[in-house]
């Protein structure tokens, strides 16, 4: 297929896609995290313990995992992404798909690519059917003119059933130059 044919093919593609939801940093989702007190009052990797009332360093926390990986990603979205590192830092579950994903994501969007990617790859031999993991690589990939390689991430999240999901959108969106997240 020659360059024309498929971006036409994207074009179309993404027409049919983008009407589905709008388009958010996450689990996949087409809701943004809703800003909370660890993004508008805490400082230096600290997270809001609404038990205490107040910002607490997240590794001496007793905030479970979820709690934590939910301020990080609040964080990520707010480009506070040596702050969301902190926060994930801090969580037990180091070795799980969702954590390195989101290492890898911070650590992109803070500028360091090849960083980014070790944790994307990490989080794929965690889980090989963790499709926000292969969204984000596929968008890493946009962003380093390595197209064919972030359609073969499009193809693997259709394929493993994400046609409909966020992160098949939002990669898609990428393949098209409309906007990397």
């Amino acid at each position: 297929m020659n360059r024309n044919a498929t971006l036409f093919t994207l074009a179309a593609l993404m027409t049919s896609v983008m009407g589905h939801a709008a388009l958010a940093v996450g689990e996949d989702t087409s809701e943004p995290p809703k800003k909370t007190k660890t993004t508008t009052q805490c400082r230096d990797g600290k997270v809001w313990d609404a038990k205490s009332n107040r910002c607490v360093d997240a590794k001496r926390s007793d905030l479970g995992d979820d709690v934590l990986f939910d301020a990080a990603r609040e964080l990520a979205y707010a480009g506070q992404y040596e702050n969301a590192i902190k926060v994930l830092g801090a969580m037990k579950e180091q070795k799980s798909a969702r954590v390195l994903n989101y290492l890898g994501y911070a650590n992109r969007k803070a500028g360091r690519m090849e960083v980014g990617m070790q944790y994307y790859r990490r989080a794929l031999q965690a889980d090989e059917n963790y499709i926000l993991a292969r969204s984000y690589m596929g968008q890493a990939l946009v962003e380093q003119g390595k197209i064919e390689e972030a359609k073969v991430q499009l193809i693997e999240i259709r394929d493993r059933g994400g046609e409909d999901t966020w992160a098949y959108r939002a990669l898609l969106q990428s393949l098209g130059g409309v906007r990397t997240y």
